[in-house]
């Protein structure tokens, strides 16, 4: 408790982590202020309001591995995946484990704890841009988080990502997976952790993603190819 009280107090001053990215070069005449998410490009009127949209971040970004697991996620490798459904960021209703399982592809289930945020924005992109990659292994790539299902749409719609976020409201998808941060006067969010899923069984977890969000994708392609040559 004491480091969390810490870091809410660190979270008053501006920090990188902690702005919006914008995609670089924006083009056909569109702002950068198009690519940002209206609602922390306006400032802020309190202190308060500042805590609450930062508070998810910080605590995320900030917590050892170990304090920020509410539970051994790691515990999962090798079990079958607790099951779900959510409402996707498509609008085309609620998305399952069964759905995701039945393409007979592997799934990367990623968490993380708020869309537009500056490593929540540089994970995705990694990503995007190795999407093709993803496809040549028979794979696919799905991220879940406690945001609005507006929010993630309108977060996959800047960033022009090709695939699909999921809401998960309350936090109780997280919990299951060992991923959600219970932060009192706040709720719970999810923290960044990754799952490798096949056949309905986690293969693999990804637990310390935080230190390396810029080459997560890199890393989980290449584990995504060990796990399908030892298959």
């Amino acid at each position: 408790m004491r480091d969390t009280i810490i870091l809410f107090l660190l979270s008053t001053r501006p920090a990188v982590s902690l702005s919006p990215v914008a995609r670089p070069s924006p083009t056909r005449g569109t702002s950068l202020r198009h690519h940002l998410d209206p609602d922390r490009v306006q400032p802020l009127s309190s202190r308060r309001a500042f805590l609450s949209s930062a508070a998810v971040v910080t605590v995320a970004s900030s917590l050892s591995p170990s304090a920020a697991k509410a539970s051994d996620a790691g515990g999962l490798l090798g079990a079958s995946a607790p099951d779900f459904s959510l409402p996707n960021s498509e609008g085309k209703g609620n998305t399952s484990l069964g759905d995701l399982t039945s393409s007979g592809k592997w799934t990367v289930l990623y968490f993380y704890p708020g869309a537009f945020t500056s490593g929540c924005t540089l994970e995705a992109r990694g990503f995007q841009r190795d999407i093709s990659t993803y496809s040549k292994l028979n794979a696919q790539v799905v991220g879940v988080s406690v945001d609005p299902v507006e929010k993630n749409a309108q977060f996959c719609s800047s960033e022009r990502l090709d695939f699909y976020m999921l809401t998960d409201k309350g936090g109780k998808v997280s919990k299951s997976y060992g991923t959600a941060l219970s932060v009192p006067g706040f709720g719970t969010f999810s923290n960044r952790q990754t799952y490798i899923i096949k056949d309905g069984i986690v293969r693999w977890v990804f637990q310390d993603v935080e230190s390396k969000v810029a080459r997560h994708s890199e890393e989980v392609i290449t584990k995504l190819m060990e796990l399908q040559k030892a298959a």
